[in-house]
């Protein structure tokens, strides 16, 4: 059914390499990690988390302190990336929705600009819940329909020895997740250096989320822990030595100059982790306190991103239009409207206004931060909106609605038009066809014909076992 690969964190050599370091179109890697909270990092004076890998990178290019992710849960920020619109334009309502194949996405618009494209890890865009199993090669939400060349990837969350999917055909790999994804990408980017191409690779990882699955060397740290948080944390001890191993061979490879690495969080931190996820902030994933949203980032671009530190409010719906400016991609290649902005004025220095607030609607929920302020209501047709003054306020404990009027009204009305223009994007209107033409649904592979031949030998599998027995109501 599968092979099995075993991969040693070193699969080739780097000598005699073709370097890009002058080349105008910059290779682009975009990092992103599985329910890493805000705090979590070393450069924030984690207590008990060293991330030396991660704090060198921050060292070395810029590092955001205030940057959101596009929702406060997975697959609807996986969207936003992609996209660069706020997740319910997309079809993407919460974990586990399809996104819609009317969308138009970064991938697509870099193959058209001549990059090689790839996907590694976890995708959670193609309609599918439960533990991570590998994609089908006839899906059609899958990363090869969506602009990438070559994909090795699951549906969603992975941890040691996986069981992925390349390009459809399934083999089971040896070791932590954030290696084996490092180490695949690399073999890649190796390949469209000596053809002398730009690239265009997504690392998506599965760590820190639950089930915790680290190995025993990278918990050594945190033996003072619970069970659960030793391994949470000891995932996050395999990522960074990851990164480390990234950047290491970019350089050895002659293209770490010109190659940008956008490295963040898919949302906020977990609850129920010692010591907390989150730093001081209020709120876990799940939520749109800041808690929930807020996420580490940092850009390295050593060609032009000079070291700094910013509190300039940044999103994930920004990197679509940030990397559209950089490499020159027309408007006609996005769905519009997008409802992120270019950073790059602020990567190269400069210290610009926040043209758009940046939006959030999720369930009954709906945010809209601005540079200092925040919009926030539980529930955003109850009219009960707070206001929020990050800068001075930013755990979100004193409501200054009445101390601001005009800003406060101002952005409700910002939130209201943005809020129906959603109802617009979600019947289609943004589309050629004027109409939604996709018929998606959300379900979980346990129960999905296509996956009914794999679910006796998957029972021998610990991630799938119970899963596929609950769903079936099968008994062993």
């Amino acid at each position: 059914m599968y092979k099995i690969l075993i991969l040693t964190g070193v699969l080739f050599l780097f000598l005699g390499c073709i370097r890009q370091e002058d080349k105008m179109q910059p290779n682009i890697i975009l990092l992103m990690t599985d329910d890493q909270g805000w705090g979590q990092t070393g450069y924030y004076d984690h207590p008990v988390l060293k991330t030396p890998n991660l704090d060198e990178m921050a060292a070395n290019g810029i590092r955001f302190n205030r940057f959101y992710a596009g929702a406060p849960v997975c697959s609807p920020t996986r969207a936003s990336v992609l996209t660069g619109r706020t997740n319910d334009r997309t079809g993407v309502y919460t974990h586990g929705y399809a996104l819609r194949q009317q969308e138009k996405t970064l991938a697509e618009a870099l193959q058209q600009q001549g990059y090689a494209t790839a996907h590694f890890g976890k995708w959670h865009l193609n309609g599918l819940v439960g533990p991570g199993v590998p994609i089908l090669k006839d899906d059609p939400y899958g990363p090869g329909k969506f602009g990438f060349d070559e994909w090795i990837s699951v549906t969603n969350f992975f941890d040691i020895n996986p069981l992925m999917s390349i390009s459809g055909d399934f083999y089971e790999f040896i070791g932590t997740s954030s290696e084996i994804i490092v180490d695949l990408a690399l073999q890649f980017i190796r390949r469209t250096v000596e053809m002398d191409k730009p690239f265009f690779t997504v690392i998506w990882d599965g760590s820190p989320h639950d089930p915790f699955r680290a190995l025993d060397k990278d918990k050594v740290a945190f033996e003072a822990l619970d069970e659960n948080s030793q391994s949470h944390y000891g995932e996050l001890v395999a990522f960074d030595r990851s990164v480390g191993i990234l950047r290491a061979k970019l350089n050895d490879l002659g293209i770490a100059g010109n190659t940008i690495i956008w490295y963040c969080s898919d949302n906020g931190g977990l609850p129920r982790i010692t010591p907390t996820t989150v730093g001081n902030l209020r709120g876990f994933k799940g939520s749109l306190w800041e808690g929930g949203i807020r996420v580490p980032a940092i850009i390295e671009w050593p060609a032009k991103v000079k070291p700094a530190v910013t509190d300039f409010p940044a999103s994930t719906m920004d990197i679509f239009p940030t990397i559209a400016e950089i490499v020159g991609i027309p408007i006609s290649a996005s769905i519009q409207p997008q409802d992120g902005q270019s950073v790059l004025p602020v990567m190269l220095g400069n210290n610009p206004k926040r043209e758009k607030p940046i939006p959030f609607r999720f369930n009954k929920g709906g945010a809209l931060i601005n540079y200092s302020f925040k919009l926030y209501a539980e529930d955003r047709h109850s009219n009960d909106f707070k206001l929020f003054n990050l800068v001075e306020d930013p755990q979100e404990k004193v409501n200054v609605m009445e101390e601001f009027p005009e800003i406060f009204d101002e952005m409700k009305a910002q939130f209201h038009a943005f809020d129906q223009s959603v109802e617009n994007s979600i019947i289609g209107i943004d589309y050629p066809e004027g109409v939604v033409t996709d018929t998606s649904r959300r379900q979980g592979w346990m129960t999905d014909p296509r996956y009914e031949s794999y679910l006796e030998d998957w029972l021998n599998r610990e991630e799938y076992r119970n899963r596929i027995l609950r769903e079936r109501g099968w008994e062993r």
